[in-house]
């Protein structure tokens, strides 16, 4: 629901009975089920994530990546939305992007932030997969990260901007964007395979060219 900056689910698929979630003050960009707490977790323009109660419609939780307590805080002048969010399997831990560059990595169960890290771009999508957080972009790069903030990789990918990141129970990558590009990569960084739209060339260095 844009106009409002809200969201709505219909819980018995039926349009009968529809659960509405308001509180932001700006559109949603992103959201997630927390199915094992029977929640709903959504990203906003306004610069925050809120928990939801999915039996109620109610606001349980306000997670703010720019006014946690636990880590440095940061202006919301320079990096206000949030762009992205990923739970772990255990859903007791939720990464979520900001538009200025940075992720920040929460632990559920006190709601408390763990630590913020710095990208190269603003993030666009991310998954958490084996207790690491893999990131893409607006830049060509795929980028993992440990729980503590460490980089642990960093390669280039085909799309000059990524929209869309998923981990296979393999290993590989698949990361799609600019251009209808997916490039497939290997747990090692290699590249497997780049998928292309008609119409398109590739240059080189694996990068599209119109």
């Amino acid at each position: 629901m844009p106009e409002t900056n809200a969201l709505a689910i219909d819980t018995q698929v039926t349009g009968r009975n529809v659960t509405t979630f308001k509180g932001h003050s700006d559109y949603l960009h992103c959201i997630v089920a927390r199915s094992s707490q029977n929640q709903v977790i959504t990203g906003s323009e306004d610069g925050t994530v809120r928990m939801w109660d999915c039996r109620t419609g109610c606001c349980i939780a306000i997670l703010d990546p720019f006014r946690a307590t636990k880590i440095t805080k940061q202006s919301k002048k320079t990096s206000p939305w949030v762009s992205c969010m990923a739970l772990d399997t255990s859903e007791n831990w939720l990464a979520c992007g900001s538009g200025g560059g940075c992720l920040t990595l929460w632990s559920l169960p006190g709601t408390d932030a763990t630590i913020r890290i710095a990208t190269c771009a603003p993030p666009q999508d991310l998954v958490i997969s084996n207790n690491q957080i893999v990131a893409v972009g607006a830049q060509p790069f795929l980028s993992r990260f440990s729980f503590s903030g460490k980089v642990i990789s960093q390669v280039n990918c085909a799309p000059l901007s990524a929209y869309s990141v998923e981990v296979h129970p393999s290993g590989a990558i698949t990361v799609g964007g600019y251009g209808g590009l997916v490039d497939i990569i290997s747990e090692f960084g290699s590249h497997l395979c780049i998928f292309r739209c008609k119409g398109l060339q590739l240059n080189y260095n694996g990068l599209s060219r119109p």
